[in-house]
């Protein structure tokens, strides 16, 4: 989901792995003489984002040794797993108050999904947002390979909720839940699946 750390943690994750990193969203502003996302949403609207979204992972998805940062609605097109499963897939699974409270803290203006709320307090009006793309999204997200509960992080360092958590941390249990999945992979293909 937006908000969620994808671009900060990818980051990490690809220095720590010495793979290249790329931003959908920025790939996207790139191919578009360098409109931003929302002024693309605002001119062309969402299909025209969502088509050029699926050029950028068809591209992506011819590399190697890369970690991609894709915008949250990625995972809405069928097409778009298609090359995501080229590579390993990771979902960081916030919250939607904690997201909530993060895009409250720094405006809507650059998420456009979130832009056309009503007006009102801010994190209740991403909150509500959030929850109607949650519902759009939710089974979608949990087609990733590898699932990073940010929850399940905070359980287990004691932290009484995931705002305390670094993006280092989530990066370390990120890397532990690509572990995870490869060790699967692999104990399937022995046992000839």
């Amino acid at each position: 989901m937006m908000g969620s750390g994808k671009t900060t943690v990818g980051k990490i994750l690809s220095g720590v792995l010495g793979y290249s990193f790329f931003d959908c969203d920025t790939l996207i502003e790139q191919s578009v003489d360098g409109t931003s996302v929302a002024e693309i949403f605002k001119l062309y609207g969402e299909g025209f984002f969502r088509e050029k979204e699926t050029e950028v992972l068809q591209k992506l998805s011819l590399m190697r040794q890369l970690v991609v940062s894709t915008g949250g609605g990625a995972v809405t097109r069928p097409i778009n797993w298609r090359y995501m499963q080229k590579g390993i897939s990771v979902w960081l699974d916030v919250p939607l108050e904690a997201l909530a409270q993060r895009i409250a803290a720094v405006g809507t203006d650059s998420r456009p999904l979130l832009h056309q709320c009503e007006s009102g307090d801010a994190y209740t009006e991403a909150l509500n947002r959030l929850s109607t793309l949650w519902e759009e999204r939710g089974e979608a997200y949990a087609n990733a390979n590898a699932r990073v509960s940010l929850e399940n992080i905070a359980v287990k360092l004691g932290h009484k909720d995931v705002s305390s958590l670094t993006p280092v941390t989530i990066a370390i249990e990120a890397l532990e839940q690509i572990e995870g999945f490869l060790k699967e992979e692999d104990d399937m293909a022995i046992a000839g699946y």
